[in-house]
């Protein structure tokens, strides 16, 4: 999922790649599932978004909550997201959805290969090597026995887990480690009866036999049940926290009816994951050419649905820098941005998803690893700011235009259609306000002046576009004659709340410190 977004961003920048996956198709099973508003905003850029969010219709029940039970057919006993979209609208035009990850990649890979990049399904990597030129990658195709020998540039590892280029590396995981060696149960069996009425989209479920939660698929009659604790933690907490010893059929199915609350309950098992919930994060992630991303950077229990959207975020956070480089237009050392920008967010994100996992499902953790603060989802989809090599989060809805913040949301009118000012950041743009015309020619002779020509969109947002509710100006921080300017990643470079003496030289100096 994380290297298939990578090809669609660098190929929506222009820039060719080869995406090697070791499985010749999909798995199948139901991994992946909740897709945050920012995630959506970047698949809205891709131009996938209608395709995604159809598909998420025909799985799941749409704007659903998340719940706590007893069992699927006792008592509730907490709601924990009342509504999945409260809130969202004055942040993003895009809402909050869930997907299967067998249900996305599809999406995802035709829209990278329709852009130009190359996706070799089959493809095992057995060894990298690089050099000061780029980047040799030597790959077995297992049904055909065939060797090949790819280079590149660079390489963008987005290999798991058990990320085999991670590990060629020397490069760590650091944290809190494993906690939980947990199961996830693969099946179907007939639960509308219980939730013909309800849009529950995650239910936890808490009991004196496990704790962990169902994701079941719109008519309730498929889905999986993730168990991180078996048994009672007050007797044995190391014993409770090993979910995974028993994997036998009949086991599998007798924990689906304990979840459910109903003896006899008809369950067929399609199949079932062993895995270790974790909270680490990798002790770098750039090694000269070589980038790492996703889970191969980060790891962190499923609470909050933080890891699969924390994967494309880094995609996209390095899609837009390579792609300059590789043109020309910037230094290699903007590349080392990468690293400074992304490990403090994954370090927060990780945190939070650990503080979530303990207040929903381990408390007794609490005591023997003190937890980070709870922030709010709004917080950490985006409201964290690029800061130096350091993050700190915020209220997106107060973050105003602030250098290394998301730049905000707000509706338009562009030759008589309604956009949001998201959708205009395809490159580098500078919004000035509507008295903001010294802005524009300083912009132009600009973008002229880099090799091939720099993109470099500018507007008075007032005049051309029309900011309707006349909101863009306080959301962005600045006064009629201020700008601000936003990279091709949505955050905010630099702003003037009013026009300098010299737009040009200010701009130019801004632009430069944003491209190293």
């Amino acid at each position: 999922m994380v290297g298939l977004s990578a090809a669609a961003f660098l190929a929506r920048h222009g820039i060719r790649s080869i995406t090697l996956d070791r499985l010749t198709e999909s798995s199948p099973l139901p991994r992946a599932a909740f897709f945050h508003m920012r995630t959506l905003e970047m698949f809205r850029s891709l131009g996938i978004e209608p395709a995604v969010r159809a598909a998420s219709l025909r799985d799941f029940v749409p704007e659903g909550s998340i719940v706590a039970v007893d069992s699927l057919s006792g008592r509730k006993l907490a709601d924990i997201m009342p509504s999945l979209n409260e809130g969202v609208e004055v942040l993003s035009p895009c809402r909050r959805l869930y997907l299967n990850q067998p249900s996305l990649e599809p999406i995802l890979r035709e829209r990278a290969r329709s852009a130009g990049a190359t996706v070799m399904q089959g493809a095992e990597v057995t060894r990298v090597e690089q050099d000061e030129e780029g980047v040799r990658v030597t790959v077995r195709k297992p049904q055909s026995g065939v060797v090949l020998v790819l280079r590149g540039r660079y390489l963008i590892a987005a290999d798991g887990a058990h990320s085999t280029v991670r590990d060629s590396l020397g490069i760590r995981y650091r944290g809190r480690g494993a906690f939980s060696n947990s199961l996830t149960i693969y099946f179907r069996a007939d639960l509308s009866a219980w939730l013909a009425d309800k849009a529950w989209a995650v239910i936890y479920v808490i009991n004196p036999t496990l704790r962990g939660f169902f994701r079941l698929n719109r008519a309730a009659n498929a889905g999986f049940l993730a168990i991180n604790v078996f048994g009672d933690p007050s007797k044995d907490a190391n014993e409770a926290a090993t979910a995974a010893n028993d994997v036998s059929e009949e086991h599998l199915v007798h924990l689906v009816r304990t979840a459910v609350g109903v003896e006899g309950l008809n369950v067929k098992v399609d199949g079932h994951a062993r895995w270790r919930a974790c909270a680490d994060v990798a002790e770098r992630f750039q090694d000269g050419r070589i980038f790492i991303a996703g889970d191969a950077a980060h790891l962190m229990p499923p609470n909050g649905g933080f890891g699969g959207n924390t994967g494309i975020h880094d995609a996209h956070n390095l899609a837009w820098k390579l792609a300059l480089v590789l043109k020309g237009q910037a230094p290699q050392s903007l590349l080392d941005s990468y690293s400074r920008e992304r490990m403090p967010v994954a370090a927060l994100t990780v945190e939070q998803a650990f503080t979530r996992y303990v207040l929903r499902t381990a408390p007794w953790l609490k005591p023997a690893q003190p937890i980070a603060p709870l922030l709010s989802d709004f917080d950490i989809e985006l409201g964290y700011l690029y800061v130096s090599s350091s993050v700190i989060h915020a209220d997106p809805h107060a973050t105003n235009g602030i250098p290394g913040s998301r730049a905000a949301h707000v509706w338009l009118t562009l030759a008589g259609e309604r956009v949001s000012s998201l959708d205009l950041m395809r490159d580098h743009v500078l919004f000035a306000g509507a008295d903001g015309d010294v802005w524009l020619p300083a912009a132009a002779e600009i973008s002229r002046s880099f090799r091939g020509g720099l993109p470099l969109d500018a507007y008075c947002v007032g005049r051309d576009p029309v900011d309707p509710d006349g909101t863009f100006c306080a959301r962005y921080g600045i006064s009629r004659t201020g700008a601000s300017l936003v990279r091709p990643d949505g955050f905010v470079a630099a702003r003037w709340e009013r026009a300098p003496p010299d737009p040009y030289g200010a701009l130019r100096e801004a632009l430069a410190k944003s491209l190293s």
